[in-house]
């Protein structure tokens, strides 16, 4: 591999962590290393670290606060 590449993926250890799980990214960056855009791309939507994926995950958490909180309420009326 390219010390480019090497010093790309050393320098997050969420990519060396995505490419150890995704084997072909090493390939496909050793052939080609113009490819670092596309797979912080890849690497941020497996991790879900995409915006939509945080809005996703932050709606999901407040309707579960908001649940609990019900659950609270009827529970405190009974």
């Amino acid at each position: 591999m390219q010390p480019e590449n090497y010093q790309f993926l050393k320098a997050n250890e969420e990519r060396l962590a995505f490419i150890r799980l995704n084997p072909e990214w090493y390939r496909k960056l050793a052939r080609e290393p113009g490819h670092q855009v596309q797979f912080d791309k890849e690497m941020k939507h497996f991790f879900g670290k995409t915006p939509i994926q945080r809005v996703e995950k932050v709606g999901n958490q407040l309707q579960m606060v908001n649940m609990l909180i019900q659950m609270a309420k009827v529970m405190k009326e009974e």
